[in-house]
């Protein structure tokens, strides 16, 4: 996966949820993969591109973003902000899939 389509892609990203929730015996799990920067970006996947996963008893998936820092930039530095934002994000994912089994 790695070589055929790169650590931050949507395969990663999912094959990273389902080995942390097969690993850990856990009923879900989030993964996340991305380029916070201040460098490493490329015109296909510039800085602040993330792929958060989560697998569960529903299923495996994951969502692509394209982070700026959202209100945490006036806090941090951007790759603090841009960190800060995707890990705000992947526990409100990880919400929104408990929600789904109450």
């Amino acid at each position: 996966t790695l070589k055929a389509v790169g650590a931050v892609s949507e395969e990663t990203a999912c094959q990273m949820a389902e080995g942390a929730r097969r690993a850990s015996g856990s009923d879900l799990a989030a993964a996340v993969t991305g380029i916070a920067g201040p460098t490493g970006g490329t015109p296909e996947k510039p800085v602040g591109t993330v792929w958060i996963g989560i697998s569960s008893k529903n299923g495996t998936y994951a969502k692509k973003f394209l982070f700026d820092g959202g209100e945490f930039a006036v806090l941090y530095d951007k790759r603090t902000a841009v960190r800060t934002q995707t890990a705000y994000t992947a526990l409100e994912m990880i919400k929104e899939e408990i929600q789904k089994t109450i």
